[in-house]
């Protein structure tokens, strides 16, 4: 396990060839979110999908959100309505995961949804901007409470991924909002920091 600086710039840009490596050999990422540590892998790779079940000791019918850096990687993934493309470009990057119709199947969906989210965390935009979309479920061991620091992550999980970025202690708080799409009406599933309905964002 190799473990990296990720504050200044200089160490966001240094982690970029070895995330790419390690995810493009189905490997994990333990990085951070505007409020936890996560855990990234290829979305589109079955062996990092699969590694991260095991890690998380999460049951394997269950999908995996995907982090974007912006809207065009956001939309090779997902279909996002005219209904909610003026709100949603109001509101992020923002703590704001929505369920969305998949254009394409990947590894990291159960399903024919998605979850996606464009992060409200600089320095982690700028890395996904660099490598693609990756996975970004929560480090920790599945039915814990999520880690604000790399050590505290590591000892959670169930064995040791394969490269840490280290981006200090996370700001914690709420995961993010989650929000299905799908359906004729939007749904609240998880109520988190950014209030969906807030009407100084309803396009």
């Amino acid at each position: 396990m190799r473990k990296l600086p990720f504050v200044a710039p200089a160490e966001v840009a240094a982690a970029v060839a070895p995330v790419a490596a390690a995810v493009a050999g189905g490997g994990v990422v333990v990085l951070p979110t505007e409020s936890f540590y996560g855990l990234g892998a290829d979305p589109r790779s079955a062996a990092g999908v699969e590694r991260i079940h095991v890690l998380k000791g999460r049951p394997a019918e269950l999908g995996l959100p995907v982090l974007c850096a912006d809207w065009q990687q956001l939309e090779s993934l997902v279909v996002v309505g005219e209904r909610y493309r003026v709100k949603l470009r109001r509101m992020w990057p923002a703590a704001l995961t929505v369920v969305l119709p998949m254009k394409n199947a990947v590894a990291a969906a159960r399903g024919t949804t998605l979850a996606v989210r464009i992060p409200a965390h600089r320095e982690l935009r700028a890395l996904l901007y660099r490598v693609g979309p990756l996975t970004g479920t929560s480090a920790n061991r599945h039915g814990e409470s999520p880690c604000t620091t790399v050590d505290d992550a590591l000892r959670s999980l169930a064995g040791a991924p394969e490269l840490v970025l280290d981006g200090g202690v996370t700001a914690g708080g709420q995961p993010s909002t989650l929000v299905d799409l799908t359906a004729a009406e939007a749904r609240v599933l998880r109520v988190g920091p950014y209030v969906w309905d807030d009407p100084l964002v309803v396009g």
